[in-house]
């Protein structure tokens, strides 16, 4: 019995290796970042026809894994924020859908599943303006823009900082899944999708391969839409994680081997990821704690100004949702995230031309609680941005709430210590107030409760879902 414990062991232990030299990473991560106690790994699910070393997936394989025609983007379908704290406590992820409408640094306002590619052409275009010719090399430098873009996208929506990034594309999902031998699920009734291809009956089911990117990817004919589909991926991470946690599948050279080309496939990681002492921390937790959640929604049904129907979230009550899942037991939070308003001295400077519009805005945010600093004109620009000191971020997201017209954050060791600088760009919008009014005026058709209200997902047991 001995010898066989050593020697399921020593294959698992091999096994981790072969898969450490073999993955593909990315250098996405600042790897200065503070430690807080906690490791926060944002997960991506892409809509990519490429594996993870960007070779083109055959067609036959991307017809049997119903993909769809491609658009030429590549979209984030599946973003999962999971917060892991350090001394082994419950972890918990928390699901953003795909549809939510936020600020993306340097593009403004839009879906979150568009950071990636908005960014990746941007950067693509930028280097082939350049001169740049070679693909492979274009490839890469435009897929690492993507990453961080996304990456600081959700580190401003969240008020949490990303200390760790993992990207699967559609064949690493089948395959994955194959390899650990399925993951169970329950549905409360019948569906029969045309559009993902799911066709299931009521009550429990052991899925992998194509019917598992089904399962996950249905949201036409669900009571809740997009939010539905989000608790399928929840309920099929966490019968997931308590599969891939278990003896039977860590003791399994087969499944384990399988796991492991299966994730050197088609799993991109960021650089400096110690994964080996990741996956030991990772075997403490049990399926009580690892739960999963939903950010807060405002409006399901929320009309934009250019990219149809999204989902309306509010930033504010987003983050203080996230501070409050993951802030260390036995912490008090405090009644109000960030400084007083009234703390923060802005200055506006104005690069549109329009005369009068730096006085304006000032004016605005003054009403708004902020302390009024200067106002003066700039260069022309094209982008509405807040500049901040060292420690001014907080601050700096505050103010760039209260504009509500896209306005994005950016570092600059120059602006005054307890000051921010906007500079407004020909984005910015003199009738903020609009989407204001556009929002308070829409009534959603299907208003669904707030996700972050419902009992929480975990991996004990399987939960039936619609």
């Amino acid at each position: 019995m001995s010898l066989l414990v050593m020697s399921l062991t020593g294959y698992a232990w091999a096994a981790m290796q072969g898969l450490v030299n073999g993955l593909t990473t990315t250098d996405v991560i600042d790897a200065n970042q503070p430690a807080d106690g906690a490791r926060d790994i944002l997960l991506v699910g892409m809509d990519s026809r490429t594996d993870a070393q960007g070779n083109p997936l055959p067609e036959d394989l991307l017809a049997q894994l119903r993909a769809g025609v491609a658009d030429g983007e590549e979209n984030t379908d599946t973003l999962i924020m999971v917060h892991i704290p350090n001394d082994g406590s419950k972890a918990v992820a928390i699901s953003l859908p795909r549809d939510s409408y936020v600020t993306i640094p340097g593009f403004g306002k839009h879906k979150i599943n568009s950071a990636y590619a908005r960014a990746k052409a941007a950067e693509r275009k930028k280097l082939q303006d350049e001169g740049e010719t070679d693909a492979k090399s274009i490839e890469v430098q435009s897929n690492q823009a993507g990453a961080k873009t996304l990456i600081k996208t959700v580190e401003q929506l969240t008020g949490s900082t990303i200390d760790n990034y993992a990207s699967v594309n559609l064949l690493g999902f089948s395959e994955i899944t194959q390899a650990i031998g399925g993951v169970d699920v329950c549905l409360k009734e019948n569906v029969n999708d045309p559009y993902s291809g799911a066709k299931f009956t009521k009550g429990q089911h052991t899925i992998s391969g194509v019917e598992a990117l089904e399962f996950v990817r249905q949201r036409h004919g669900l009571p809740r839409g997009d939010l539905d589909r989000v608790v399928r991926q929840q309920v099929f991470m966490a019968g997931m994680a308590r599969k891939v946690l278990s003896a039977g599948t860590l003791a399994d050279p087969g499944k384990l081997n399988g796991l492991t080309e299966a994730i050197k496939k088609s799993v991109v990681l960021n650089q400096g990821w110690d994964i080996i002492g990741f996956a030991q921390q990772m075997k403490g937790l049990t399926g009580g704690q690892l739960e999963f959640r939903t950010i807060p929604v405002v409006n399901m049904d929320y009309s934009t100004p250019e990219d149809g129907q999204a989902i309306q979230v509010d930033p504010d009550e987003i983050r203080e949702f996230v501070q409050g899942l993951t802030a260390p037991a036995g912490s008090t939070q405090p009644a109000e995230t960030g400084a007083a308003k009234s703390a923060i001295t802005v200055d506006v400077r104005n690069g549109t031309g329009r005369a009068g519009l730096a006085s304006t805005v000032l004016q605005s945010l003054t009403g708004k609680g902020f302390t009024g600093g200067q106002t003066s004109n700039t260069t022309s620009r094209k982008s509405t941005v807040v500049r901040y000191p060292a420690g001014g971020q907080e601050a700096a997201q505050q103010v760039a709430d209260a504009l509500g017209s896209g306005a994005t954050i950016e570092p600059d060791p120059t602006v005054t210590s307890g000051h921010v600088v906007v500079l407004i760009g020909s984005d910015y919008s003199t009738t903020p107030s609009r989407v204001v009014q556009q929002a308070a005026a829409a009534q959603p058709t299907t208003q669904a409760p707030a996700p972050g209200s419902d009992e929480p997902i975990t991996a004990d047991g399987v939960t039936c879902v619609n």
